[in-house]
């Protein structure tokens, strides 16, 4: 049982496993069960090159974040549960419990976060009911979003990155993640507001 699971291991997903992997000292985060279900093949990052993003080096490949990226929280939050080689197949919910059924296993969690690409061939069964033209993209491309109020598309099920409706920048997507990592963990503090800054000395 998670008491949370993020779907996709691209910008937004890593991101989001990260600032909530950073929070382990902190009382309202001990001994939470946080994981991600890192699916990389059809992430867009795959063939992305970044020059115009502060913080990379110029010629950074998408590639090399996707894999730098599970190492990091590998190292840094080991306490983080990666789950590779599975797809998500199924998303529901029972008596208030995420049951997240993938091609292997089936995960119990209190609260998910989808963090998938926004192409319209999602695959997930269980989220039909939300799924709308995506509203910063041309119509011709058929991308899609998870129709959502400030990343919360029901209860305790988030979208994050371009399925949440945003732009497909780098920056963007992961800041997306970020923020649905610190609204989680504003929620296990009792609605009193979350950032995990590190801090030099």
């Amino acid at each position: 049982m998670f008491d949370a699971l993020i779907i996709g291991g691209g910008a937004a997903g890593l991101q989001c496993a990260l600032v909530l992997g950073s929070a382990n000292g902190k009382p309202f985060a001990e001994n939470k069960q946080i994981g991600i279900i890192i699916h990389q093949k059809t992430s867009h990052l795959q063939t992305a090159l970044f020059n115009n993003v502060l913080g990379l080096t110029p010629g950074t490949t998408g590639e090399s974040i996707l894999n730098d990226g599970k190492t990091q929280l590998k190292t840094l939050y080991p306490h983080v549960e990666q789950i590779e080689h599975e797809k998500v197949l199924e998303l529901s919910k029972i008596e208030g419990v995420f049951q997240v059924k993938t091609n292997k296993h089936t995960y119990k969690a209190a609260i998910v976060v989808v963090a998938v690409g926004y192409t319209n061939l999602i695959t997930i069964k269980g989220l039909e009911n939300y799924i709308e033209p995506h509203p910063r993209a041309e119509i011709e491309k058929n991308r899609i979003w998870l129709k959502n109020t400030d990343h919360l598309v029901d209860k305790n099920l988030y979208v994050a990155g371009s399925l949440a409706g945003w732009r497909s920048q780098f920056a963007i997507c992961a800041g997306s993640g970020a923020h649905v990592a610190t609204d989680i963990l504003t929620l296990w503090n009792g609605g009193k507001h979350v950032k995990v800054h590190d801090k030099i000395g």
